[in-house]
């Protein structure tokens, strides 16, 4: 089975590329399933029902989100509404929404968690990533499982990643927006990647306008974050895993800019 994992979409201009490019993307790589982290989808924070019936219906399967959470008017709602959208498994029990989620594609199923580091991680107070996990583990026996780890800290992803080897299909980090080079198969058949990357404006710090970040660091005072113009990119990769076994056969990145089409 082959699976694109696309990395945090960032306000309109990543919703705009995702939908130009995923059915190529699709038809070149034979994807089966589709999962994209859009906790920035909703201008650079949050996500809503309009985004979420956008994005479903341009293809993808499976919604994740992480430290910025949904509109405040629609959070008690949006997951009655949007049955792909998934939230940190291990913020507050109290919030609506699941975690974890067992799909069914082409006749496969497929379980998805959403995970919210804690390391320098200020909203939604999340309990540990990794005991929660491993009640999910316990529960249930599926061979695919992706994990969308959203953390800040390349060490806690890391650690989570052979916490996991051999257990899960796929640890798979979102969050700092940058795309890490470190993709591979761990020892047991698990993918890894610190991030995935951000799929929204090309020519900005992360999403934002790179004046108003600058400025900011020029008087340490914080602005107003607005989602950058300009040209896009959409970052993430796609994992061939085996059906049977759940283990990970294969990790590609995925990188389409204006300095760099799809190969």
């Amino acid at each position: 089975m082959n699976i694109l994992f696309i990395g945090d979409v960032y306000g309109r201009p990543g919703r705009e590329i995702l939908k130009k490019h995923l059915q190529e993307i699709k038809d070149k790589y034979l994807i089966d399933f589709v999962i994209a982290n859009v906790e920035n989808s909703a201008h650079g924070r949050g996500v809503n029902t309009d985004i979420y019936f956008e994005l479903e219906n341009a293809g993808v399967d499976c919604m994740t989100l992480g430290n910025h959470f949904v509109i405040n008017n629609e959070k008690e709602t949006i997951f009655e509404q949007c049955p792909r959208l998934l939230r940190p498994l291990n913020a507050s029990p109290l919030l609506n929404g699941l975690g974890t989620k067992l799909f069914t594609k082409n006749g496969i199923n497929i379980r998805v968690s959403n995970l919210l580091g804690k390391l320098f991680i200020n909203e939604l107070n999340p309990d540990s990533p990794f005991l929660a996990i491993d009640k999910v583990i316990e529960r249930n026996k599926e061979a695919i499982h992706i994990i969308d780890f959203h953390a800040e800290a390349t060490s806690e992803k890391i650690a989570l990643g052979w916490y996991l080897d051999g257990r899960v299909s796929a640890v798979l980090g979102t969050h700092t927006h940058i795309q890490t080079s470190d993709e591979r198969i761990l020892p047991k058949g698990t993918a890894y990647i610190t991030d995935a990357g951000m799929t929204g404006p090309f020519n900005s710090v992360i999403g934002v306008d790179k004046d108003i970040i600058i400025q900011s660091f020029l008087t340490g005072l914080r602005e107003r974050h607005e989602v950058a113009d300009g040209p896009a990119q959409l970052n993430g990769v796609i994992l061939e895993v085996d059906e049977i076994t759940g283990k990970s056969l294969n990790i590609k990145r995925i990188i389409i800019n204006p300095e760099r089409n799809l190969k």
